[in-house]
């Protein structure tokens, strides 16, 4: 059996099942046996990363090291986050893990391709003040550009806010909006760096998505990477 990857999820619940819907999707399998192997852990009750970030809420580090403690005792050999913004937390989190700890910006910074310069940005509040896309943009050549803060506080939050409540359409057509301000003010790709960011584009069929980098594409791409060179045998020829 191939080596299983942890998933420390619920931030958000859709997110995860995004994330996952993604990793099945996109991986070379014929039959069931030749997907990656997951334990998934998802609880929506991990406090808010933003507002721990920005100082307007609770940490949510212990939780997520929980999370991430019974991830490794269930038998994961590696563990992905599919939530951007608590990667803010990622060297704490790594210093307590044993295993490996992938990282969706590092991902989603290597899934953006040559000949580009300008990079848009589209995430939380939590994640842009936080500064781990900027700093891992900035050491790979590119420059960085990022809403206004009134169009962070019209479109970005509440259309997170939205997918989050689960009026989808509505988020995304919020997002759309912050989405289109990017790419007028010189950004040639742009990053969806909240895992709620392209649940909404993709509901409207924002027409600039062929242009998005998806962390959360990215960050399954990297899972299946994993696994693929961490296979340890196969399986039972069975497909049932």
């Amino acid at each position: 059996m191939k080596a299983m990857i942890g998933i420390l999820g619920g931030m958000g619940p859709l997110a995860t099942v995004d994330f996952l819907r993604k990793l099945v999707e996109r991986t070379p399998a014929s039959r069931d046996q030749e997907h990656v192997p997951l334990i998934v852990y998802s609880v929506p009750q991990i406090p808010d990363r933003t507002a721990g970030i920005l100082g307007a809420g609770e940490s949510p580090l212990a939780a997520m090291r929980a999370g991430m403690q019974m991830l490794e005792r269930a038998g994961a050999k590696a563990i992905a986050i599919p939530c951007n913004t608590a990667h803010y937390w990622y060297e704490d989190l790594a210093r307590a893990c044993s295993v490996p700890l992938l990282h969706i910006a590092d991902s989603a910074c290597a899934a953006l391709g040559e000949g580009i310069v300008n990079v848009g940005l589209l995430g939380t509040a939590g994640t842009l003040a936080a500064g781990f896309y900027q700093q891992r943009l900035a050491a790979r050549g590119y420059q960085c550009l990022i809403n206004r803060q009134d169009e962070i506080d019209t479109w970005v939050m509440p259309g997170i806010g939205l997918v989050k409540a689960g009026d989808v359409r509505g988020g995304g057509a919020l997002l759309q909006q912050a989405l289109a301000a990017l790419f007028d003010s010189g950004a040639q790709r742009v990053i969806l760096a909240c895992t709620e960011t392209p649940i909404g584009l993709e509901c409207i069929a924002a027409p600039q998505l062929p242009r998005c980098v998806d962390a959360t594409i990215a960050l399954a791409d990297a899972c299946i990477q994993w696994s693929t060179l961490n296979g340890q045998g196969g399986a039972p020829t069975a497909t049932a």
